[in-house]
């Protein structure tokens, strides 16, 4: 964390620094006043004493809180520039992993490791350094003032510190387990609430309130067991500190007592010496406290350098090809690719004839929607080749291979921004191309009706708008993207007539000079494609124009019946 996001601020880490130095100091000062105060403003003729000890006093206090502010706000600042920082970074790592991460990972999980573990370290990291620096040096501060007027009764005061080690061991050990704990009950609490917003209507159709709100209870009930356990845990440490604390104390009023009692101490070296003791309970305390922020702050550490720690799977060197400018020709040859142990393609193999288009067709789980991921780079193939116009794409730069493809799926993706935000996907876009882009893509038709036109916001993951309406804007977003390859997931299959019929003019517009892959359940959707790719079990078996399929009598011929027995 040092490296990463802290040494940019050495120098304000210094000055922070140097001001708790002074404010840890001065308890080390009072403690030091309090001896001429009873040994010399008390006594009989002091009064040319009170003065210049009462204003000592006052400046001691004065430097005490001016420097406190200041070391706390310049703390505070650096915590909280370091802790965005993380948010940043972790977020923009999270978005270099595959698909295959997002799918072991559900949402809420990964929004409480970029949320409540940087914010945890955050309160953590400002907490830690001003008790380290503050409290440090006050506790060495006092000690040495106790140490100057009697050594010892310091190793009396000291004496049940060894008790402390082995409970604050096997404390801190808790801690840390119970916190690891609850922040992964935090993520699928998180993860709940993500379900259960995003599927209310299901949940109220299907009378499941009560059901999912005891689901939802049970996660809070084991964040708040894990919690709690782990404020205990935190507890523990100043607890024990208290207990160690008295018995220094009892110790020292033994030893104390009787050199006053006969003479060879003073009253005012005894009560400087319990002043100073007194002084270090709360720094003890709040030091001991620390050992449970750190377990927090540790348990939050490990979780996000264990996303840090995880590479991308894709990676790509040094690109050695060009992605294709117009429309190229796709081919797959002998595609193996699996989920873990779960093989997808099993040696598939077929070409797509460049600016034509061509239909994946074939039961669920026969591997369509991985042949999309395998072109864009979402996910790299075990064995095999991809080539887009004779170049294979593992030698092309990953980026650039994604601006080849436009994507218009049957689930639109878009965002709570404006309409023209969700075309343009922070372009600088001429309106006039913008324009064009709206009109062919029928988006301009409804527009009209939109209290702010193109600037209207489409609300979350576009629920402001109906899922024709959807559908037209990620098309209007995939013409300005103009790339040489469109990508169709069943773009149509949830849409009333009237909508799949506009958003089909839409595609066809979208389609013309590229060439065009799509995914289709629906068999009529795909008749008229220049060339049918059959799949199963992750290899196709056939392919073919929708006549010749037919006529084959084969898979085709046999999905076919079953679409269109009556």
């Amino acid at each position: 964390m040092w490296q990463g996001y802290l040494h940019g601020y050495t120098g304000l880490m210094a000055l922070a620094f140097g001001l708790m130095v002074i404010e840890g100091s001065t308890l080390g000062a009072l403690s030091y006043l309090i001896q001429p105060l009873f040994d010399r403003v008390f006594a009989p003729g002091g009064e040319g004493w009170l003065i210049w000890v009462g204003f000592g006093i006052l400046g001691l206090f004065l430097i005490r809180a001016i420097t406190s502010v200041a070391s706390k706000s310049l703390l505070t600042a650096i915590a909280q520039k370091s802790s965005t920082t993380m948010q940043t970074d972790l977020l923009r790592h999270i978005l270099t992993l595959d698909q295959a991460f997002f799918q072991q990972n559900p949402p809420g999980a990964l929004m409480e490791r970029v949320q409540g573990d940087t914010i945890a370290v955050q309160g953590v990291w400002s907490t830690l350094i001003t008790g380290v620096g503050r409290d440090a040096i006050s506790l060495l501060a006092l000690f040495a003032v106790a140490l100057s007027i009697d050594p010892v009764w310091c190793l009396a005061a000291l004496i049940g510190a060894p008790l402390l080690i082995l409970p604050a061991l096997v404390v801190q050990r808790y801690i840390r387990r119970k916190t690891d704990q609850m922040r992964i009950q935090a993520g699928l609490r998180a993860t709940r609430l993500d379900e259960i917003f995003h599927g209310i209507q299901a949940i109220k159709l299907n009378r499941m309130e009560d059901y999912q709100t005891d689901r939802f209870r049970r996660i809070v009930g084991l964040i708040v067991r894990a919690e709690t356990r782990t404020m205990m845990g935190r507890a523990t440490m100043p607890a024990l500190i208290d207990i160690i604390t008295g018995i220094g104390f009892f110790t020292v009023l033994l030893l104390g007592g009787r050199e006053i009692a006969s003479g060879e101490r003073t009253t005012g070296e005894f009560m400087a010496f319990f002043t100073s003791m007194a002084l270090t309970f709360q720094p003890l305390r709040r030091l001991g406290d620390l050992a449970g922020f750190w377990q927090v702050a540790a348990a939050s550490l490990e979780r996000i350098y264990r996303v840090f720690d995880m590479a991308p799977a894709v990676i790509r060197g040094v690109a050695t090809a060009a992605p294709p400018a117009t429309a190229p020709e796709i081919t797959l040859r002998d595609v193996h690719f699996a989920y873990g142990d779960q093989p997808v393609l099993q040696g598939l193999n077929f070409t797509a004839r460049a600016g034509r288009m061509t239909a994946l067709v074939g039961a669920s789980g026969a591997g369509k929607s991985t042949v999309f991921h395998l072109l864009t780079g979402l996910a790299e193939p075990a064995s095999g080749a991809i080539t887009l116009a004779g170049q294979d794409v593992a030698a092309m730069d990953l980026a650039a291979l994604r601006g080849c493809f436009a994507v218009v799926s049957q689930d639109a993706a878009l965002f709570d921004e404006t309409i023209r935000e969700n075309v343009t996907l922070g372009r600088a876009v001429p309106d006039d191309r913008l324009q064009a882009a709206l009109d062919a893509a029928h988006v301009s038709d409804f527009l009209a009706g939109l209290p702010q036109g193109v600037d209207t916001p489409a609300g979350p993951r576009g629920s402001g708008l109906s899922g024709g309406q959807r559908q037209r804007v990620a098309i209007a977003r995939a013409l300005i993207g103009n790339a040489p390859v469109l990508l169709l997931d069943e773009a149509t299959s949830a849409l009333d007539a009237q909508s799949e019929a506009l958003v089909a003019q839409a595609l066809d517009r979208l389609g013309e000079g590229r060439t065009t892959l799509v995914i289709a359940h629906r068999l009529a959707t795909v008749r008229e494609a220049d060339s049918i790719v059959v799949m199963d079990k992750g290899r196709a078996v056939d392919q073919g124009t929708h006549d010749e399929l037919l006529a084959r009598g084969g898979l085709y011929a046999e999905l076919y019946r079953l679409q269109f027995k009556d």
